[in-house]
């Protein structure tokens, strides 16, 4: 029997980041991390990757109204085994416990230039023409 290669994650894959993700976010809200770099910071946990042995949990985090991310993601990444302590609670079902690195996520910046790029003046030129063949 041959394995899939397809990179694509599985479904079990995607339903654990979920749950990790949720279990993230609740730990942040209830400000069990006593950090001051956290505490004072709004933070986003936009996905969580789980590894294909669903043993590394890749955290993608948005700190809100910062302008250096780095600060705030090198102070998760401090505390990242306190984190996964407190997952225990909220993830009993796992086998393992899977181990958390905190990333920041630059999607929304991705959004961003593809936007401005769209809205500039050769693209609205481009789809203007378009228009007028029809």
């Amino acid at each position: 029997m041959t394995r899939a290669t397809s990179s694509a994650p599985s479904q079990r894959m995607l339903r654990v980041g979920e749950q990790v993700r949720a279990a993230i976010t609740q730990v942040l809200q209830r400000g069990e991390v006593r950090d001051d770099v956290i505490e004072a910071t709004v933070i986003s946990v936009s996905e969580v990757r789980m590894s294909p042995d669903l043993k590394i949990a890749t955290a993608y985090v948005t700190p809100l109204g910062v302008s250096d991310h780095r600060v705030v993601i090198e102070a998760l990444n401090r505390h990242a085994r306190f984190i996964r302590g407190r997952l225990g609670q909220q993830l009993r079902q796992m086998k393992y416990m899977p181990e958390v690195r905190f990333r920041d996520d630059t999607s929304f910046d991705n959004y961003k230039k593809i936007d401005e790029l769209l809205r500039s003046p050769e693209v609205s030129r481009d789809l203007d023409g378009d228009n007028d063949e029809q």
